[in-house]
């Protein structure tokens, strides 16, 4: 049973998952918390779950639209180039920095299972990246990293998608090429953490229309997700309902030769064993102004 967050009937509603793939909306009976960063911020995940066991679907599979686990969240941090592979792409010569690099995301950027991921009219190169992402439940600033895992809540898989030739607009950054409306995918549903295991033995795999285009251990992360959360505590606070998404193996579309983009009619998924399976087509946007 995981945590999942999901539209229906025009409404937003938070509950837990059932076997057959429905959910049980939990969020109307429990109206002091609005979204799941707030069930995260009460520290309310077990009584949540408890509440939830061995009741029928509210809402049947397929009746419903998967949203991002954490529609609210304070801020998406995202760690760049975290895997040997993934370094070495870059021809540069270099070995593994001894600093992560960062970058951050916003919630709008993101669509939830079973929604296509757009493509802008702007720029055809529309990229995937799998990766699993880490909530936070229990926040602070300098964490150790000896402690950090005790303050993860769930885990979700993203599909950290990326507008290719944005990200090389500008010298320094890239956070222009990273938020595009609804060019990445997260979800389906928050995996509650309650062992390091399901980080440390986790394998990560990503299909384009059914080929194996990445596939990686977590284990193998330059940065390790402990550290991951050492590190950006010490310049920021991270509070409950933080999202850390922490890198992508080698084997993105950008990388093929010549590169080979997402386009409407493709299929991309991304599983880890454990945490469950995002999937999501690709549709063009409309160009308008609003």
């Amino acid at each position: 049973m995981n945590l999942i967050t999901f539209t229906a009937d025009g409404a937003q509603l938070w509950g837990v998952t059932t076997p057959d793939g429905g959910a049980v909306a939990l969020s109307p009976g429990f109206p002091q918390w609005r979204s799941l960063r707030d069930v995260i911020a009460a520290g309310a995940i077990p009584q949540v779950l408890a509440a939830g066991k061995g009741r029928a679907a509210s809402h049947e599979a397929g009746s419903f639209r998967h949203d991002i686990p954490v529609p609210d969240p304070e801020k998406i941090i995202c760690v760049g180039v975290n895997f040997p592979d993934r370094n070495a792409e870059y021809r540069d010569g270099q070995e593994a920095p001894p600093n992560m690099s960062l970058f951050p995301r916003f919630a709008r950027s993101f669509t939830g299972h079973g929604t296509p991921l757009t493509r802008p009219p702007e720029s055809p190169q529309l990229d995937y990246e799998g990766e699993i992402a880490v909530i936070i439940g229990k926040g602070g600033r300098r964490i150790p990293e000896a402690q950090a895992l005790s303050h993860i809540a769930g885990l979700t898989l993203c599909n950290e998608g990326t507008i290719r030739d944005w990200v090389r607009h500008a010298k320094f950054n890239v956070t222009q090429g990273k938020n595009w409306e609804g060019s990445g995918a997260m979800g389906p549903w928050l995996v509650p953490f309650t062992d390091p295991a399901q980080l440390l033995e986790a394998e990560i795999t990503t299909r384009v229309n059914g080929e194996i285009r990445q596939h990686d251990r977590i284990a193998r992360m330059i940065f390790p997700v402990a550290r991951q959360i050492a590190y950006i505590s010490t310049f920021t606070r991270l509070v409950p309902g933080d999202i850390i998404v922490t890198g992508t193996p080698t084997g993105a579309g950008a990388r093929f030769d010549p590169p080979v983009w997402l386009k409407p009619g493709d299929e991309i998924e991304v599983e880890v064993p454990g945490i469950g399976l995002l999937r999501n087509g690709v549709a063009d946007e409309e160009s308008t102004q609003e």
